[in-house]
């Protein structure tokens, strides 16, 4: 996810958070020959077995979440889903709480609440994780710093029942930035800057291609996830998958296999507000069905693929909800801080491809408008609006305007097609 606010500043986390740029993002150059700074797990993190067509889910179960872009997260183009957080468990409702403005986001993997999004109570109901694997004690609380291109989120791990009406994610390990308990690493601060959450914004729910959000941390120790003995005291660790933030649709009992983003095409100039439908499970019931003439594309362990543009290729590319506009390298679009303000609309072409080369291109055309003029009505949905970003190449939320997108997990099966892949 790469995120700017009206204001040109850097809003949100800067890099796609596809799996492997959450593992600190990497050079987008074609000459590249590593599509990450980290060394990921190369086996899926598949920990469930998710339905297929061959085994739908009966009966039909309820799937679908009402979803939104509005001005009140902040800025433009950031999609906007309810949740509701209760400690693992809870024997009853009054213990929960509801989350709106939770950005959702393809490119990422894990709930990630803001601290001041719950309450103190609540909070510390949720049990701490614990069980860093060089702790030698098993006992003291994980925490993690969630590294993304241009910054990190720092927080405790806490395990939570999550809901996303109606599917309920169980015990499961989620992040709560910037809760307080333990002072921020020096590796984690060197890794970038901190971000800050634009007014409104209460943290993020990851659906991206993976389980897990740090697989190569299961066996490495990297400035990621962290034992803390006391709160000034906080050492990198591994963690095992089961102790790690987890993609919530993964732990979902049925329709778990992956989702469908689908919001409505935009008239000229934007509009004020659009709402949408976030379907889950693909291919699990008549609701969900992948089309025999959809577009699917294979991304790789990373969940990246590569788009070819203007003579170049950048393997680096993915189709990212999180990024609220197109975002890539080209110096030639005049910009007004990050975002693109040419003079006239531009009408741009490029082709997706899977970066091993399975399957046929996909040919795309979109325009690019200048920033500044086309958002001076105040609206918050622009289906033309893009902005410079020198490491990859993100189709960001203007790319799922007017289409159903699809995002499938690692290890799942769709008809005969094996995840992790992306369709529309």
């Amino acid at each position: 996810m790469k995120t700017f606010n009206k204001a040109l500043q850097v809003a949100l986390l800067a890099a796609s958070v596809v799996l492997s740029a959450c593992g600190g993002g990497s050079s987008s150059n074609s000459g590249s020959t590593s599509n990450s700074g980290i060394d990921w797990a190369a086996q899926p993190s598949w920990p469930i077995t998710p339905t297929t067509p061959s085994t739908p889910d009966a009966p039909a179960d309820a799937n679908t979440v009402p979803i939104a872009v509005d001005r009140s997260m902040g800025s433009v183009n950031l999609l906007a889903v309810t949740l509701t957080v209760c400690p693992p468990s809870a024997s009853n409702a009054s213990q929960c709480e509801t989350i709106p403005n939770m950005l959702l986001d393809t490119g990422s993997v894990g709930v990630r609440v803001t601290a001041g999004a719950i309450s103190r109570s609540l909070k510390s109901k949720l049990l701490l994780q614990v069980g860093a694997t060089d702790d030698a004690s098993q006992s003291y609380p994980i925490a993690e710093c969630a590294l993304f291109g241009s910054g990190f989120t720092w927080g405790q791990v806490r395990r939570a029942d999550v809901t996303i009406d109606p599917k309920q994610a169980r015990n499961i390990p989620i992040q709560i930035i910037d809760d307080g308990a333990y002072a921020t690493p020096q590796d984690c601060i060197s890794s970038g800057p901190k971000f800050d959450m634009p007014s409104g914004f209460n943290g993020i729910v990851g659906i991206g291609h993976s389980v897990r959000d740090y697989p190569g941390v299961a066996d490495k120790v990297l400035p990621v996830y962290y034992y803390c003995q006391s709160s000034a005291a906080c050492y990198a660790t591994r963690v095992s998958l089961d102790k790690q933030v987890m993609n919530p649709v993964a732990a979902f009992t049925a329709s778990n296999n992956g989702t469908i983003i689908r919001l409505p095409a935009l008239p000229a100039g934007g509009q004020a507000s659009v709402t949408g439908e976030l379907v889950f499970g693909v291919g699990t019931q008549g609701n969900n069905a992948l089309p025999s003439n959809a577009n699917v594309m294979m991304v790789d362990q990373y969940g990246y693929f590569t788009t070819e543009y203007q003579g170049r290729a950048f393997i680096n590319s993915a189709i990212d909800s999180g990024t609220n506009g197109f975002a890539f390298p080209d110096s030639t679009i005049p910009t007004t801080g990050e975002w693109f303000t040419p003079a006239r609309t531009l009408s741009l072409s490029a082709s997706l491809e899977a970066t091993n080369g399975a399957g046929t291109p996909i040919p795309l055309t979109f325009s690019i408008d200048n920033f500044i003029n086309v958002t001076a009505n105040g609206y918050a949905a622009y289906n033309s609006v893009g902005m410079y970003f020198s490491d990859m190449y993100l189709w960001g939320l203007p790319f799922f305007y007017g289409r159903n997108v699809y995002t499938v997990l690692e290890g799942a099966k769709v008809g005969t097609q094996v995840g992790p892949f992306v369709a529309f």
